[in-house]
């Protein structure tokens, strides 16, 4: 179980892999980030467009990478295999809190200076 300041730094972590908290556009405030409302009601999933989000918030994971069905999932991989650079390293992300936890990932995303990066 994460401790509470992995937990603060968890919410930035989008349902797909995505790290908000290093995003130029979240800390620009153009965007208001994957997850971060929905957890104080101040957005109402009901609203949401993206399915995955829905999924993953209506099954109170943190992100896809909780989720058992991940390997066989539609939406999941349906996104992940779309052309581009970032649907790749953000599988890559997932996958890497699948096998490391979220601490481990934390830890190597604050240095990031984008919502993807190396590890």
């Amino acid at each position: 179980m994460p401790d509470d300041v992995d937990k603060i730094f968890i919410r930035f972590i989008g349902c797909c892999g995505a790290y908000c908290k290093t995003c130029p556009a979240l800390i620009n405030e153009s965007c208001r980030g994957c997850k971060l409302g929905y957890d104080t009601g101040d957005r109402d999933i009901h609203k949401a467009k993206c399915q995955m989000k829905i999924c993953c918030i209506n099954k109170k994971y943190e992100t896809c990478s909780d989720c058992q069905e991940y390997n066989t999932c539609e939406i999941i991989q349906g996104f992940y295999s779309k052309n581009g650079y970032k649907y790749n390293k953000y599988k890559q992300a997932t996958e890497y809190i699948k096998k490391y936890g979220y601490a481990k990932f934390i830890e190597v995303a604050n240095k990031w200076q984008n919502a993807y990066g190396k590890y």
